[in-house]
């Protein structure tokens, strides 16, 4: 299994290198050379695995032969024995063909321990193997950068460096990060928006002068990232009846990562269905398919700010696909957008999309209202991210054809949201109330390339 670049100039490489990699050097996307395949019976087969033995079957198709299946396979284990339920992603029937597919019982209560907790098992697997080290510089809106942290603090092997936007996170999300003491840990605060610190990470990458310290990605940009996640897009598509019949799928998004993994599950034949892009004010991906015209606009900041992103970068993979897998043509987009703002897709492209995708916009106050209505009914408790996509759910159901809706994140990381929506705090886990008594670091710094990129130096060093 080799991997090449979504602009097009960029030498294939081996998924133990795309692992330990961040953009290709063309500054484009790494993706599959050609997509791996599950047979009906194979994805029928997954339905009754355990969570880590449906992995290693679909990871395997991933990883190729860079990383042996035994090895593969004990960090699978070790990555989901910190799962609080046993089903790692468990399926839960809401009604009426409507299933929510949990993904916070990971130990920072978000969709994102899923891979991270593997990957930076394999992150560790791999320099040990190398003898050498990495550095990783991440940009999360809130939860990558807790994950990341929680799987690769204490590593000795690993430097992390996680920018947020200042402000812009929950009180608890910041704390997950800032309150970890580890010596290869540290957390910036950026004096903007998320789209301005994954500028920053971007820039970074690309920067020559800082290629001798290894950099690595643990954003979604980062391939592993994606291939971890197609995992509970098949097993609960198994559950539900795939490949023999049709299922949909509703995902909250703003990076483009979570339902580009699903995109990827549907490329391995695991299920057929649609896929909804479920997006709050920040809409540039409901204004792209429906208008054609991808356009940042300015972030709004809502209740679900794990989404207030407006540069989603995943979406380059679709659009390379959507494309026929012509580096040059997204290449010439990436340029527009650079130089004018905004790119337009062909209607070739248009169509390849609507072919599969829909979107759907939900505000915060119809959020809050889901999580109103769902609470009074059920006494069950959602996150905002977790109700935008299941209003998008109830919105595009299909009659006869079951639908699943990510839940990605646990209520409690956003408890004033959850509290002014029914009123009363969402339960706190022991973990997450620990936080609140914690010392914090962190330091701030504005939203300049040259600002963080000396920061990240004097960190070499030693001397932060």
């Amino acid at each position: 299994m080799r991997y090449i670049s979504t602009r097009g100039d960029a030498a294939p490489i081996a998924f133990d290198a795309v692992m330990t990699s961040a953009l290709a050097p063309d500054g484009g996307l790494y993706m599959p050379e050609t997509w791996p395949q599950l047979s009906a019976d194979e994805v029928k087969a997954l339905a009754t695995r355990t969570y880590p033995e449906a992995a290693l079957q679909v990871l395997k198709r991933f990883t190729g032969d860079a990383i042996p299946l035994s090895d593969l396979y004990t960090a699978i284990i070790a990555a989901y024995r910190r799962f609080e339920a046993p089903e790692v992603a468990p399926l839960v029937d809401m009604g009426d063909g409507v299933h929510l597919l949990e993904l916070f019982h990971g130990p920072t209560f978000a969709f994102k321990d899923v891979a991270l907790q593997l990957l930076g098992r394999l992150m560790d697997w791999g320099l040990k193997k190398s003898g050498k080290r990495a550095l990783i510089v991440g940009a999360t809106s809130g939860d990558t950068g807790t994950a990341a942290i929680e799987g690769l603090r204490g590593l000795a092997s690993v430097g992390v460096v996680i920018m947020h936007p200042r402000g812009r996170t929950s009180p608890v999300q910041r704390k997950q990060m800032t309150t970890v003491m580890d010596a290869n840990v540290r957390n910036l605060a950026i004096e903007g928006n998320f789209d301005d610190c994954q500028a920053i990470m971007k820039a970074l990458f690309a920067d020559a002068s800082l290629a001798h310290y290894g950099l690595a990605a643990v954003n979604s940009i980062n391939w592993a990232r994606i291939a971890a996640q197609t995992v509970y897009y098949v097993t609960s598509a198994a559950k539900l009846g795939a490949p023999d019949r049709q299922i949909d799928f509703a995902v909250p998004t703003g990076n483009f990562g979570d339902i580009f993994a699903g995109y990827a599950a549907h490329r391995m034949s695991a299920f057929d269905g649609r896929l909804i892009v479920a997006t709050n004010e920040n809409d540039i991906l409901a204004r792209t398919l429906a208008t054609g015209r991808y356009e940042p606009r300015g972030v709004v900041e809502t209740t679900s700010p794990s989404m207030d992103i407006q540069v989603s970068s995943n979406f380059e993979r679709l659009l390379f696909e959507a494309a026929g897998r012509d580096g040059a043509v997204v290449a010439g987009l990436m340029d527009d957008l650079k130089t004018k703002g905004h790119f337009d897709l062909t209607p070739v492209m248009r169509a390849f999309i609507a072919a599969r995708f829909d979107a759907e916009r939900v505000t915060k106050d119809e959020a809050a209202a889901e999580i109103a209505a769902v609470y009074k009914a059920s006494g069950m408790i959602l996150d905002p991210h977790s109700a935008i996509g299941l209003v998008a759910a109830s919105r595009r159901k299909r009659a006869g054809v079951p639908i699943v809706a990510l839940a990605t994140a646990h209520p409690a990381k956003f408890a004033e949201a959850v509290k002014s929506a029914i009123s009363v705090p969402p339960p706190m886990p022991a973990r997450l109330a620990a936080l609140e008594n914690l010392p914090e670091r962190y330091d701030t710094l504005p939203a300049e390339t040259a600002a963080v990129k000396a920061y990240i130096e004097a960190f070499v060093s030693g001397n932060t």
